[in-house]
């Protein structure tokens, strides 16, 4: 499952994922992932809530990226979820085709091995690609 938290830069995105995230930690039976642009937010999270800084990776490309998570979930049998935060950033999307196709591929992957994406991205809710519109769980 992949849902979607949407808005303009600035509107309060990472607040909404970071309480997500840490109310989530209190119900989950296996382990959580955030995944982020920097490590700033690491003192805001649970500390049974590991933080990835995205940033110290060589990822150049959107299917890099999407490896790149195949590798976490590769290493934690336990993974439950994974929270993406500036995923616009973070994956190397521009294109709203490469984000289209980025989401697929999330949900290929969720599907896959049965692990839930919260992803939050600086987009308006009508610039979200129409396949993905019934994802958005928080439109600010």
């Amino acid at each position: 499952m992949v849902e979607l938290i949407v808005g303009k830069k600035g509107k309060g995105k990472t607040k909404v994922l970071l309480d997500r995230v840490n109310g989530a930690i209190k119900e989950a039976n296996g382990s959580i992932v955030y995944l982020d642009k920097s490590a700033k937010h690491m003192y805001e999270l649970n500390n049974k809530i590991r933080l990835i800084d995205v940033s110290a990776y060589p990822i150049k490309n959107a299917d890099e990226f999407v490896g790149f998570i195949c590798g976490i979930i590769s290493q934690d049998h336990d993974l439950e979820q994974i929270y993406l935060d500036s995923f616009l950033t973070t994956a190397k999307l521009q294109e709203k085709e490469e984000i289209a196709e980025a989401l697929e591929n999330l949900t290929e992957v969720s599907k896959c091995f049965n692990v839930k994406f919260v992803v939050s991205m600086s987009l308006d809710k009508e610039d979200v690609p129409s396949e993905f519109q019934d994802k958005i769980s928080v439109a600010l």
